[in-house]
């Protein structure tokens, strides 16, 4: 009995949408149904791209990457809180909260500076077309993608190492739905304002510096642009980088707001809701804006849906 209230005592409890006990099992129903039409759109991208060999290029490896990402990290974060939402007890052990900030950070972080590399990608594609495939090679594109990976774990387990060395309050309640940080430093029994001076600093880092380098790629594309001499030309060059910037828009909009702004302003609310918002609703809406608008990736998917209706009735 003594261990476990031990036990008991070092787990964070999570108080997210307390404050709408009776829509709780609605929000389970929604969630649930959004998690799964994001779960199989993003199979459905990373197959049809894997599938088709017109599709294995620079682009569309980059779009199968952002679809394995947005699964994972939905992954991380949804499961849980729909267990939650149907439990009377929301709580994560100790490890089990430092684990699930730190793969949040990673795949966040790594988020980050994958749009970079995707904004690269657009750059040398209109930039340089001539030069694009000897830029653009396999190893270049594998590269970039682990560079990114990489800069999201080290960002991610410095803060995720800094934070979980903090000593806690007995009563651990985080008004969130999952392990974030500015909840998670809001129950830390210590002075917090060098953790927080420290988390700020590299989310700038982790924020502004990709941001920096999307828009220096997308000042050259727009140069490069409004010399086209045909509407048509500039309206297909510009069409071609349109859905990159939604989603840019969309992913730094949200972390902005949350990341890059003193503790003292941390909001419960208002927080759940823009986070609901980046690991619900965007890793949704990021394959319909990116690829199922994508003229290309809907001709693959309609070959492979006639492919195997013809192979059920040869079957037949």
């Amino acid at each position: 009995m003594e261990n476990d209230s031990q036990s008991l005592a070092t787990d964070f409890i999570f108080l997210g949408f307390s404050n709408l006990a009776e829509l709780q099992k609605l929000l389970f129903v929604v969630f649930l149904l959004l998690y799964l039409v994001t779960l199989s759109t993003n199979a459905t991208i990373m197959t049809i791209i894997r599938l088709d060999p017109s599709l294995h290029t620079p682009m569309y490896f980059f779009l199968s990457v952002l679809s394995f990402l947005e699964t994972c990290y939905t992954f991380v974060i949804v499961p849980k809180m729909l267990v939650d939402l149907l439990a009377e007890r929301k709580a994560i052990s100790f490890l089990g909260c430092a684990v699930q900030m730190y793969f949040f950070l990673f795949l966040g972080c790594s988020h980050s500076f994958f749009l970079a590399t995707m904004g690269y990608d657009r750059f040398v594609a209109i930039c340089h077309p001539l030069h694009y495939n000897s830029i653009m090679t396999r190893r270049v594109c594998v590269q970039l993608v682990i560079a990114s990976a990489l800069i999201g774990l080290l960002a991610a387990q410095a803060d995720t190492t800094l934070i979980f060395c903090l000593p806690f309050q007995a009563s651990r309640k985080l008004n969130h739905f999952f392990c974030d940080i500015a909840p998670v430093l809001s129950v830390a029994f210590a002075d917090t304002n060098l953790s927080e001076a420290v988390v700020f600093t590299l989310a700038i880092f982790v924020l502004l510096i990709p941001l920096m380098l999307i828009l220096i790629s997308y000042l050259f594309i727009l140069f490069t642009i409004l010399k086209i001499p045909s509407a048509a030309g500039r309206r297909k060059a510009f069409s071609t980088c349109s859905a990159h910037l939604m989603v840019v828009v969309v992913h730094y909009g949200c972390a902005s707001s949350i990341y890059l702004r003193p503790n003292a302003s941390y909001s419960s609310d208002k927080d759940a809701v823009i986070s609901v918002a980046y690991t619900i609703l965007t890793p949704l809406l990021n394959p319909m804006i990116y690829s199922l608008r994508n003229k290309d990736v809907k001709t693959a998917l309609r070959k492979a849906l006639r492919k195997n209706r013809l192979s059920q009735k040869d079957f037949q």
